[in-house]
C-alpha cells in the first residue's frame, strides 16, 4: 500500500546527525524492499540494531508435502487444527507452492517470550477468532474478528491475545503484497470506484520504545529455516520513523461489495494482489437484480489458477454442508461450480450474508501432511446428483 506515514520523532533531514535530549546519538536504519527500488522506511534507534551476541540454533520448518501434484478437489475442516500454546508452533501449513504458503493457526498464548521476523515472506493474517494487539518495532495495531493484518517481510513483531480462543488464516507471500493496481491512480491514491479507500487502512498508531540491554531472542525465518538470534538490546528501540514500508490492518467488514444486474466474476471481490496470486473478500451483499438473474456462480474452469476458499461465517450460497473454518481447494483446469440444488435455491433471493476469504494462485498448490490430517473426505464427489 504505497502511502506515506510517520510516527514518533524524526530529524528534519534524512541521513543527518540526530541526538536524544541527553545528547546521545540515534542510529538510522533503512528498512527497504527490492534492493533500493521498493518501498522503504527510515528508522531511528536508541542503539545500533546490529548487535548480535549469538546465533543459538537453527532448525527446518519446511512444510511436509503429502501430494505434490494434486488434481483433486479437496475440503479441509480448518477448526480441526489443534490449539497450541506457542504462536509459531501453532502455525500449520496446509497448502503450499513456491510463491506462497497457506496456513491455519490456533495459538493459545501470546507471543511474548521471543520476537519473530519473517524475512522470506510478507504475511497476511486474517483474524477469524480472537482479538488483541499486534506489537511491532514500528508501532502497535489493535485487532479483532474480521481484520486482515498485513505485515511486510522483515518486520520484527510480537502478538498479544486477549484470550486463548484464537483462530487465524495466514497467507505467506514470497512477493510483496499490494492493493490492486486498478483501484489506484498513477499517484497511488485509491480511486472512487475502489471497494475501499485510505480511511479503511489503519497503520500503527502507538510506538513503544525500549532502551533495555540484555538477552533478547529474535526468531528469524529464512528459506524455511528458523534461526534463533540473541540480540544485546531490545528490538523495539525505534524512537521514530517515516516512509512507505510498515504494517497495517484492513477489516473485511469495510470492504464495499460491487454488484450488478447479472452475476459478476470473482475479480470484483479482489482485496490484495501480488505477482503470483490474489486475495479476495466475499462479504454480505445484495444479489444481482436482473429479473431473470441467477445469483449463484456459473460453472467455470479456471485453467490457470488454483482456487482456495476459506469460509468465515454465514451461509455460503453456492455450497452444501459448509462449516466455519472450512477450506476448499479447486485445482487448476477442473471445472467446478454450485453444488446440486444451489443454483436453483439462489434464484429469486435478494441478498446473502456470506463471509469468506479466497486465494487464487497462478501455480498449482501442493497438499501437505497437515492438510491430510483434517481432510473432510471425498469432496471431489460432492457434485454428484
Amino acid at each position: 500500500m504505497p502511502r506515506y506515514h510517520k510516527l514518533g520523532k524524526i530529524p528534519p533531514k534524512r541521513h543527518t546527525v540526530f541526538k536524544s535530549p541527553e545528547g546521545n546519538y540515534y542510529y538510522e536504519e533503512l528498512f527497504g524492499t527490492i534492493g533500493f527500488d521498493g518501498m522503504s522506511s527510515l528508522l531511528y534507534h536508541t542503539h545500533r540494531p546490529t548487535q548480535v551476541k549469538e546465533v543459538l540454533k537453527s532448525y527446518d520448518v519446511s512444510p511436509k508435502i503429502a501430494v505434490e501434484k494434486n488434481m483433486k478437489s479437496i475440503s479441509l475442516n480448518g477448526f480441526d487444527v489443534p490449539a497450541i500454546d506457542d504462536f509459531l508452533e501453532s502455525r500449520k501449513t496446509v497448502l503450499a507452492n513456491s510463491d506462497c504458503h497457506i496456513i491455519l493457526a490456533a495459538p493459545k498464548k501470546s507471543l511474548k517470550d521471543y520476537f519473530y521476523k519473517n524475512t522470506d515472506s510478507d504475511e497476511v493474517i486474517f483474524i477469524h477468532k480472537g482479538k488483541g494487539k499486534l506489537r511491532t518495532f514500528l508501532g502497535n495495531i489493535d485487532f479483532e474478528y474480521g481484520d486482515y493484518l498485513v505485515i511486510p517481510r522483515g518486520m520484527i513483531y510480537q502478538v498479544d491475545f486477549d484470550s486463548e480462543d484464537n483462530r487465524l488464516f495466514i497467507v505467506e507471500s514470497k512477493s510483496p503484497i499490494y492493493t490492486p493496481k486498478r483501484y489506484r491512480n498513477w499517484f497511488g491514491q485509491h480511486l472512487e470506484h475502489s471497494p475501499f479507500c485510505e480511511r479503511d487502512m489503519h497503520p500503527p498508531s502507538e510506538l513503544e520504545t525500549y532502551t533495555d540491554k540484555g538477552d533478547f531472542i529474535v526468531k528469524v525465518k529464512k528459506q524455511d529455516m528458523i534461526h534463533e538470534y540473541l540480540y544485546a538490546y531490545h528490538p523495539f528501540s525505534v524512537v521514530g520513523w517515516d516512509g512507505y514500508n510498515y504494517p497495517y490492518k484492513f477489516s473485511i467488514h469495510d470492504f464495499e461489495p460491487i454488484t450488478g444486474r447479472v452475476h459478476l466474476p470473482p475479480p470484483i471481490h479482489q482485496t490484495f494482489e501480488t505477482d503470483t496470486f490474489v486475495i479476495c473478500s466475499f462479504v454480505p451483499r445484495l444479489y444481482d437484480y436482473h429479473p431473470k438473474a441467477i445469483p449463484a456462480p456459473y460453472n467455470h474452469s479456471n485453467i490457470d489458477s488454483d482456487e482456495v476458499l476459506y469460509y468465515v461465517d454465514g451461509d455460503f450460497m453456492s455450497r452444501n454442508n459448509i462449516k466455519k473454518g472450512q477450506i476448499t481447494l479447486h485445482p487448476t483446469g477442473i471445472p467446478h461450480g454450485p453444488h446440486p440444488g444451489a443454483m436453483e435455491r439462489s434464484i429469486g433471493k435478494t441478498e446473502t450474508a456470506e463471509l469468506a476469504v479466497m486465494v487464487d494462485t497462478f501455480k498449482p498448490l501442493m497438499v501437505t501432511e497437515e492438510a491430510v490430517k483434517i481432510d473432510a473426505g471425498d469432496y471431489y464427489q460432492s457434485w454428484l446428483e
